[in-house]
C-alpha cells in the first residue's frame, strides 16, 4: 500500500478557505463578533428563498428609488434568484437604452450587495404588437461586460413559454405534446388479467395527464381570448384517454363516452378551473398584492384597477 501524501499548497488552500467562511452581522450600530459558518440551507429547502427576500429587500428598495430618482421607466421583477427588467415603450431602440441604463445600475448595485449577474444567462426578448414581420434590433451590453444579446423568438420563463405576440400557440403546442405522450405510454399498463380497470385509468388520467395538459392555462384563458386551437388540441387529448379507459371503438362519439367514464367536457372543467382560481383568491389576506388586483365587492363606487381580474378572467362570478 502506497503511503499518502498531501500536497501543502492544498492544505493551505482549504485552511484559507475554512478561515474565509466566517462572518459578522451588523444591525445599525450593533455589530456581532466573528463567528465560523460551517453549515448551509441546501438546495431546493424552503427557508431559501425567505432568507433570499430579507436579503434582497434593501436592494430592491434602492433600486426602485435610484430607477425613481433617474425618471427611469423601468420595472425590476424578482422570483428566487431570477430577476427580470421590464421596459414598456413604443420605440425598440428607446427601451433597449432604458434596458442598457437599468442594467448597468442593477450590475453595479449587486456588485456592493457582494453579488454577480451570470452574464451568460441574460437574455433579452421583445413583444411587439406589429402585423408581419418583426425584427428587432440586439441590445449592445459589451461596455458593461456582458455579451451582445439578440431576440429570442420565444421566451421561456418559469416553464411558462411566451412568443412575441402572445398567443402562447408554443406553449400549449409544448404541454399538449406532453399530454399525447403519457396518453400514449398509459397502453403499457393495460393487461386483460392484473391490468387497471376504468375506474383507476379515468384516477389515473384525472391525476397525472390532466395537470400537464393544463398547467399554465391562465395564461390563454381570458375574456374574448380565442379558444379554438386549445379546446382542438386539449378535445383531441380527452379523446384519446377515454377511448383507452372504456376500451371503446375510435368512431365512437366523444360526448357519449366521455360522459359514461365521468370525464367533464374540456371547457366546462376550465370554466370550473378558472371559477375555483378565482375563489381562491378571494382567501388571500387583506394587505396582499393581488388584493389590488381584485374587484371590489362591497364598495361599487370603486374604480377598478386596470388589471383588475374581472377584465382578465374568462368567467366572472
Amino acid at each position: 500500500m502506497e503511503k499518502a501524501s498531501f500536497d501543502p499548497r492544498v492544505v493551505k488552500f482549504f485552511s484559507n478557505y475554512l478561515i474565509s467562511r466566517r462572518t459578522q452581522y451588523f444591525w445599525n450600530s450593533f455589530s456581532s463578533p466573528f463567528f465560523n459558518v460551517d453549515i448551509g440551507v441546501g438546495q431546493g429547502s424552503a427557508l431559501s428563498p425567505i432568507l433570499l427576500a430579507l436579503y434582497l429587500a434593501l436592494f430592491l428598495h434602492i433600486l426602485e428609488n435610484c430607477l425613481k430618482n433617474l425618471k427611469n421607466l423601468v420595472s425590476l421583477l424578482s422570483f428566487i434568484d431570477n430577476g427580470l427588467l421590464v421596459a414598456q415603450n413604443k420605440s425598440i431602440s428607446f427601451s433597449n437604452s432604458l434596458l442598457f441604463c437599468s442594467y448597468n445600475i442593477v450590475s453595479d448595485l449587486l456588485l456592493k450587495f457582494s453579488l454577480l449577474v451570470e452574464y451568460l444567462k441574460t437574455k433579452v426578448f421583445h413583444f411587439s404588437r406589429l402585423h408581419g414581420h418583426f425584427n428587432p434590433p440586439p441590445l449592445d451590453l459589451f461596455p458593461l461586460g456582458s455579451p451582445i444579446l439578440y431576440p429570442k423568438e420565444s421566451w421561456r420563463y418559469l416553464e411558462f413559454i411566451f412568443d412575441r405576440k402572445l398567443s402562447f400557440q408554443q406553449h400549449i403546442d409544448f404541454y399538449s405534446n406532453r399530454a399525447i405522450s403519457m396518453v400514449k405510454c398509459m397502453k403499457i399498463l393495460e393487461n386483460s388479467v392484473r391490468g387497471l380497470n376504468p375506474h383507476q385509468k379515468q384516477l389515473f388520467y384525472r391525476s397525472c395527464v390532466l395537470p400537464i395538459a393544463l398547467y399554465g392555462f391562465q395564461l390563454w384563458y381570458y375574456n374574448k381570448a380565442p379558444l379554438s386551437y386549445p379546446l382542438k388540441m386539449l378535445g383531441k387529448i380527452q379523446r384519446k384517454a377515454a377511448i383507452w379507459i372504456l376500451g371503446a371503438f375510435k368512431i365512437s362519439l366523444s360526448f357519449g363516452i366521455e360522459s359514461i367514464m365521468g370525464l367533464i367536457i374540456i371547457n366546462l372543467h376550465l370554466h370550473k378551473l378558472s371559477e375555483r382560481l378565482q375563489l381562491h383568491a378571494h382567501f388571500l389576506p387583506t394587505n396582499h398584492i393581488l388584493c389590488s388586483l381584485i374587484e371590489p365587492k362591497t364598495n361599487n363606487s370603486t374604480k377598478l384597477h386596470l388589471l383588475s381580474l374581472g377584465f382578465l378572467s374568462k368567467c366572472q362570478c
